[in-house]
């Protein structure tokens, strides 16, 4: 039987071309998110600079289940204690800080995790590569310097000439005494400087600690006893050794976070994609199987059995399955890696992270369809072979009862659990997790609605067909017996668009959604009239000096952002991630003070969102023990509590408090508010004057802040459209697929009606007038689901029930709909009728 399906293939090709799209798209969409779920997984980050060693010794990132914001660093003495561990053959010390090299007053450029910043490290930590000398000598005192190969030739300079450098902020002049490259030539993804040792640990700003260590092992020694040794010798919890890829993470701290946020990213969007793809798949396949019941009943009217034709529709379906899930893992695994590539784009990712896909998002990916292919294949199988020879014959005319028992406990299982998605949104869920539950809850009514929807075809139809009949006569009214009689058809149809308007709606919806929430959390927090920002590393204090000193300037302060946790007292809304800590003078706030004073706010201080205090049951007076983003505690005292004009929940401290904490160890940003008759041209003119003598410093409006505390949130959105519309764009293609599957079978229906007087025109209105209702119906189920997203993520993000969100977004959908249903359903129509109606009738259905 299955031979012999197989060789009458070419008669029902456009039903295995139906089923083949689906299944290949949807294994593509399921293998994207999967590769990004492995790679997160695994966060493999190869080591570069430090390769030579097999074990790096580190400070642990980690804080309980969270990543720490900032490099946690090592006390210098523990360099002693870790050469000391049997087995060990050196131990070799690294700092790492930004050190730009720059040309004619601006900065040399080249590639790497910073953008255009080089680091700086101590001579000693070159043997960790290893980097060799190609030309000149090492750096033995203060002001000599060794460039990375790449960078000596982008600076255009050779043994004894001077190399301006920037390192914290302020450019200082050394002499070039050696260019040094890597073993075995491969250029650096990062370029080093490297200084003496000394004035490395000068530079570098962290007096008595290093970044990491290097160690070497003695011949024949154990790797896993020599880790176990350090960490037992050094003693301390928050010291963690590293081999294997992870030895990458010493040279990129910042590559832990990919882990975090690719597997968030990955199991929200892949489990949207997943039941998509695979409700999709086995909608288009159930179709297509269902519309062959004249087939099966004339095989079972010549002598086949129902095992006979189970195993013929299992069979030919595996075959198809098998290989477009096959071949739909390449163009997977390609839009894996250029979402990766969008993620680090964004910032979300580290380019240091590799990319792993490997065998596990291969076999999710495939065996996920070919479980959603044998399922809907079987369903269909097991009720065609149990009808007789006469019901299925006039079951290829006429449909049976549509609402089974199995139909409507899956629609009240679906519809139940998006209702609970929906509660739990509104009530349990904060923070991004609150879209691990919204998404869902769209699909899983989508996926309800679309188990119901020939019981509410019967009923739209029922309120259409007289608006209907008297615009269009008799082909409306064939429209409406067609609608009637064939309603599980055209719930197939329907299917798929109400997929696609629910989830295009939904998400499109939740990111306008989102977006209005980070403006209200950043409304009004910071005042500055203009911002000077440095690309390059941080600002040193004397750039703020001469800032205060510009006339009209009324208040200057260094702006430092970072992430910690309220270690004592005990936090009870402290979520894994940590709250906002901001390092700002009180001259650059603008907030309503609820108690206290914010000119207090220096020293070891901090100023507490009113919630936060109350939460803490501390007041003005009162000390509390921070955790900062490199993990160093600090007892603070509350100077003041506040109320933003958002829904700021960040604590405030003084700069020269929270910059120390940070990986670059210095404000990145300084604010300046003018005086009330202050010139702004003028000030600014005087500004850009000051930044010009700083190269990678630029003067810009208070837009620049704002963009900087919202890109994160801006790429993220980026990201959640590119998914969003990855998904959205296999749902359209399974609109398409289906609609042109379900009209090319309907060639023969088409011959007959043409040879009872129907003209080819009264057929494409006919076919016009269904693709109507269809759009109509699935638009209007669709839309319904997406309520279930949009109104319990509004209560949740914003504290209202309808979003104050723009219209054109939903007409565009439901315009788009209409094109993709209108094209999708009279193309194969127009193609349908060229031939001769009796040439149709002869059409195997």
């Amino acid at each position: 039987m299955l031979s012999l399906a197989l060789r009458t293939l070419r008669f029902r090709m456009g039903g295995f071309v139906a089923t083949f799209i689906a299944m290949f798209f949807g294994t593509a969409v399921i293998m994207a998110c999967g590769g990004l779920m492995v790679t997160g997984v695994a966060n493999a980050v190869p080591p570069q600079r430090l390769a030579a060693v097999p074990v790096v010794v580190v400070g642990d990132q980690h804080n309980d289940s969270s990543t720490l914001a900032e490099r946690v660093r090592l006390d210098e003495a523990k360099v002693a204690v870790i050469a000391s561990v049997p087995g060990v053959a050196k131990a070799v010390p690294d700092v790492s800080f930004p050190a730009t090299v720059v040309r004619d007053g601006r900065p040399v450029t080249e590639p790497g995790d910073g953008g255009t910043r080089s680091f700086g490290h101590g001579w000693q930590s070159a043997q960790l590569t290893p980097y060799l000398l190609t030309a000149g000598g090492r750096p033995d005192g203060a002001g000599q310097v060794v460039l990375d190969a790449a960078l000596a030739q982008q600076a255009s300079v050779s043994i004894g000439d001077r190399v301006d450098i920037v390192v914290s902020g302020r450019p200082q002049r050394f002499t070039l005494s050696g260019i040094a490259r890597q073993a075995g030539g491969r250029p650096a993804d990062r370029p080093a400087v490297f200084f003496s040792d000394a004035q490395a640990q000068s530079l570098a700003g962290h007096p008595g600690s290093v970044d990491a260590v290097g160690v070497a092992l003695q011949q024949g020694a154990d790797l896993a006893a020599v880790s176990a040794g350090i960490q037992q010798a050094v003693g301390d919890q928050t010291v963690v050794t590293l081999s294997g890829d992870d030895r990458g993470l010493a040279e990129f701290p910042q590559a832990a976070n990919t882990r975090q946020n690719l597997v968030t990213l990955s199991a929200i969007f892949g489990g949207w994609a997943i039941m998509v793809a695979m409700f999709g798949a086995s909608s288009t396949l159930g179709l297509t199987v269902a519309q062959r019941h004249r087939e099966m009943a004339l095989m079972k009217a010549i002598g086949a059995t129902p095992g006979q034709l189970r195993l013929m529709i299992l069979g030919e379906t595996l075959v198809i399955s098998v290989i477009a899930s096959v071949l739909g893992t390449l163009p997977g695994a390609a839009l894996s890696a250029l979402l990766y590539g969008k993620l680090i784009d964004a910032g979300l990712a580290s380019s240091a992270v590799e990319l792993r896909i490997g065998w596990i998002p291969v076999a999710v990916a495939v065996g996920a369809s070919l479980l959603a292919a044998v399922g809907a294949a079987y369903i269909t199988a097991r009720k065609v072979v149990r009808t007789r020879v006469t019901e299925a014959m006039a079951a290829s005319v006429t449909e049976g009862p549509w609402l089974t028992r199995t139909r409507v406990i899956l629609s009240v299982v679906f519809l139940a659990g998006g209702v609970s998605m929906a509660v739990m949104t509104m009530t349990m869920m904060t923070g991004d997790l609150t879209a691990s539950t919204a998404g869902p809850a769209c699909i899983m009514w989508a996926i309800g609605l679309a188990l119901l929807s020939p019981g509410f075809t019967r009923a739209i139809v029922a309120l259409l067909k007289g608006p209907l009949h008297a615009v269009s006569g008799v082909s409306g009214r064939l429209a409406v017996l067609n609608a009637k009689a064939y309603t599980v058809r055209m719930a197939a149809t329907i299917t798929p668009i109400i997929l696609l308007t629910g989830i295009a709606t939904g998400t499109l919806y939740m990111q306008q959604i989102e977006d209005a929430s980070n403006r209200d959390a950043h409304t009004g927090i910071l005042r500055a009239d203009a911002v000077l920002t440095s690309s390059i590393g941080g600002l040193d204090a004397g750039l703020l000096g001469r800032v205060r000193q510009v006339p009209g300037v009324a208040a200057a302060s260094g702006y430092v952002s970072s992430t910690g946790f309220v270690q004592s007292p005990q936090d009870p809304g402290q979520t894994g991630d940590g709250w906002p800590l901001q390092g700002v003078s009180p001259g650059n706030l603008s907030v309503h003070v609820a108690s206290g004073n914010l000119a207090a706010l220096d020293g070891d201080t901090v100023a507490l969102p009113v919630e936060r205090a109350r939460a803490l049951d501390r007041g003005v007076g009162d000390t509390i023990t921070l955790r900062l983003g490199d993990g160093a505690p600090a007892k603070v005292r509350i100077v003041a509590t506040y109320q933003a004009g958002g829904e700021s929940t960040a604590l405030l401290l003084p700069p020269h408090l929270l910059a120390p904490h940070t990986t670059d160890g210095a404000a990145s940003q300084i604010l300046v508010r003018l005086a009330g008759r202050a010139d702004h041209a003028q000030v600014t003119a005087e500004l850009t004057a000051i930044a010009e003598d700083r190269p990678g410093v630029q003067v810009s409006g208070s837009g620049a802040l704002t963009a900087a505390r919202t890109a994160g949130q801006q790429q993220l959105a980026t990201i959640n459209y590119l998914v969003v519309g990855m998904i959205v764009g296999y749902t359209a293609i399974s609109v398409v697929n289906t609609l042109i599957a379900a009209t090319g079978r309907r060639r023969r229906e088409f011959g007959l009606q043409r040879l009872t007087g129907f003209t080819r025109r009264q057929v494409m209105t006919m076919m016009s007038l269904e693709s109507a209702l269809t759009a109509i119906i699935g638009t209007v189920l669709g839309s319904v689901a997406s309520t279930v997203t949009l109104f319990p993520y509004s209560v949740a993000k914003l504290g209202q029930v309808v979003p104050a969100a723009p219209l054109w977004i939903y007409f565009t959908i439901v315009t788009a709909t209409l094109i993709i249903t209108f094209t999708a359903t009279l193309l194969p129509t127009w193609r349908a009728t060229r031939f001769r109606p009796v040439e149709a009738t002869t059409t195997v259905a």
